[in-house]
Parts: C-alpha cells; structure tokens; sequence
C-alpha cells in the first residue's frame, strides 16, 4: 500500500477520521503498529482539512485520544506480560538484568523520552511497552503520555493544515514535505546511533 502523497490523501478520504484514529492508536502502542505512517498520516490529515474534508479539531481532539489511549495500552501490556518474558535468568534472548536496567533508565529519563520518542517513527510503538517493562511509575507515565499526545499529534495536524491554508496547490509538494518529515523524524536516532558507535570504537 502507498503510505505516501496522493495514496495516503486517498486512503485517508476513504478511511475517514475514525480510520485516522484506530491507525493513531495502533501505532502508538501495539506492536504490530509499528510500521503504520503516523506522521506523514497526521500531517496529511491536517492538509485535508484545510481542504475542509473534515474538521481538524476533530481530527486533533480525536487523534490525540487515540494516540494517548495506544500508549495506555502499550504500557499494560508491557507491565503485565514483560516480567514473564524476563523471568529465567539464562533464556537465551532475555535476562533479568535487562528489567533492571529499564528500570533505571524509566526512573531517570522517562518522561522525556516519552515525549521525544512521540516524534520517532518506531521507536514511539516500543516506548511505552518498555515504560511498562521497566515498571515506570503510572502516574508519572500518564501524565507524560498525555502531554506527548497533544504535543504530536496538535503539532503535527496543525502544521498540516495551516501549510495548507498558506501555500496554493500544496498538494504538488506533498511527497517531498513527507520525506522531510520523515527524515527528520528519524535524524535523531540515526544521531544517536552514529554517537554510540562511535564511542564503542
């Protein structure tokens, strides 16, 4: 399926906000959601409505649910299911000492990687699983989803919609604004990998 320009204009008309929200929630928090357009989707989104295809509050108020619900979802399953996963000390793809360090890290760099990694395409499907493995404090995790949702999913509709409003034909440029978003979605990661290895050797 074409997750790009004018397929997903197309997929997104055809699918409807309700579509938009059950492909935000599946992103944000299910495993299998991982390789879904969740930017690309909402920036389109926000461009269509400046089309006035629907309304984009709608779009933003319900998108953000969905987003902040996925991860909900997300962390449950990773704090109900991950110490099972993790409990024999000598499985071969898993050791205990990988919760503990999830641990530490959730407790010191938790709430802002919950709102940074809102911004990463993938790594915004696993976080909250891991926030969950790491057995991050609910409230604390509730919170920071709820100001990552509406950080992402507003900011990135509204940017959208408003290019949309400002610049005539828009449409024609669609394909390249999306690789740059998505570029610059994963810039960081690809920095901080680049940063890490580089340290390793």
């Amino acid at each position: 399926m074409d997750f790009f320009g004018s397929g997903l204009k197309d997929l997104l008309i055809s699918i409807g906000l309700f579509g938009a929200w059950l492909i935000l929630f599946a992103e944000s928090g299910l495993l299998i959601g991982f390789f879904l357009p969740g930017d690309s989707l909402l920036f389109t989104a926000g461009l269509l409505a400046s089309q006035g295809h629907f309304s984009v509050w709608v779009l933003a108020i319900g998108g953000t649910i969905a987003a902040i619900i996925g991860n909900q979802v997300g962390y449950y399953l990773g704090h109900k299911f991950g110490p099972r996963i993790f409990r024999h000390e000598d499985s071969v793809f898993f050791h205990k000492d990988h919760i503990e360090r999830a641990k530490t890290f959730y407790a010191k760099y938790g709430p802002v990687t919950l709102i940074l990694s809102r911004f990463t395409p993938i790594i915004r499907t696993f976080v909250p699983i891991l926030a969950g493995v790491g057995g991050m404090d609910r409230t604390k995790f509730a919170l920071y989803n709820i100001v990552g949702g509406i950080l992402w999913v507003f900011g990135v509709s509204l940017a959208g919609y408003y290019l949309g409003k400002i610049i005539p034909d828009i449409d024609k440029f669609i394909l390249p604004i999306i690789a740059a978003i998505v570029l610059f979605s994963v810039l960081p990661t690809v920095i901080t990998y680049l940063k890490h290895r580089a340290r390793k050797n």
